[in-house]
């Protein structure tokens, strides 16, 4: 271990500029319905009987499988992209090897006594163990798109589309529930606002979220019921582009009343 053997101090200022944040507003977002139900209709004519197909096979009659109802919704999508940055020191030591000979060394007019390495078997070499800070600066930024769970989904989800002129009004003429005000901003603190252990003084921190939107896209939910059976079957299509976008879900079994 190295002694000191000088009264003289570094003088390093002790002022810490506290962190900041940089939040913009959220934009509410609500793009235009591209397809018409019609459309949507014809589109599940062609497929229906697969729904109920099966051992991959056996597929009823056309006949026996009824449309039962075309429900729009809206379905939201978080965008949020932002950056965390700090500036801080941390303590650091070095050990530097002298001479065995060598009594004393002088570094930034403070004096330093070599000692013997306690880990070393060599008796070839004393060193000098300098205590001070490094300076360092870490950055993280991400760039997301949530679904209403908070799960991260690919851009090729979320198609693109004219926005509605009147987006508050759309979505409360469809009971729309929007997302908490903050969901976006928790999921993108926990993603990069990464602090370190080590600080031993800060000198600048940041949390800056530059980009933020719900985008609330149109979705086609179409049911149908297999008179046969009582089966029903649902199955969701974009109303931007009238893709399919997930694989039918079976619903709690109905008959419809005899006329």
């Amino acid at each position: 271990m190295t002694e000191t053997v000088s009264d003289e101090k570094i003088a390093i200022s002790s002022g810490t500029i506290l962190s900041s944040e940089k939040i913009a507003e959220r934009n509410t977002i609500v793009y235009e319905t591209r397809i018409e139900p019609t459309v949507i209709e014809a589109i599940g004519e062609k497929i229906k009987t697969q729904l109920f197909t099966r051992f991959g096979f056996m597929k009823p009659k056309p006949e026996e499988i009824k449309l039962v109802s075309i429900d729009k919704y809206y379905e939201p999508y978080m965008i949020v992209g932002g950056r965390y940055v700090i500036d801080y020191y941390r303590k650091c030591a070095y050990t530097v090897k002298v001479d065995n000979r060598v009594q004393e060394v002088i570094l930034s007019n403070r004096k330093y006594r070599p000692n013997q390495p306690m880990d070393s078997p060599a008796k070839d070499h004393n060193v000098v163990k300098l205590e001070g800070e490094e300076r360092l600066t870490n950055e993280a930024k991400a760039s997301l798109i949530l679904d209403k769970f908070g799960q991260e989904v690919a851009p090729k989800e979320l198609p693109s589309a004219p926005s509605e002129r009147n987006p508050g009004e759309i979505l409360a003429a469809f009971g729309v529930k929007e997302i908490a005000p903050d969901a976006d901003l928790d999921i993108i603190r926990f993603k990069i606002l990464k602090r370190p252990k080590d600080i031993n003084r800060l000198v600048n921190e940041l949390f800056e979220v530059d980009e933020r939107a719900v985008i609330y896209t149109p979705r086609f939910r179409v049911l149908y019921t297999n008179v046969k059976t009582g089966e029903g079957k649902a199955i969701e299509y974009d109303g931007v582009t009238a893709q399919r976008i997930q694989r039918p879900r079976p619903l709690p079994r109905f008959r419809q009343k005899s006329t």
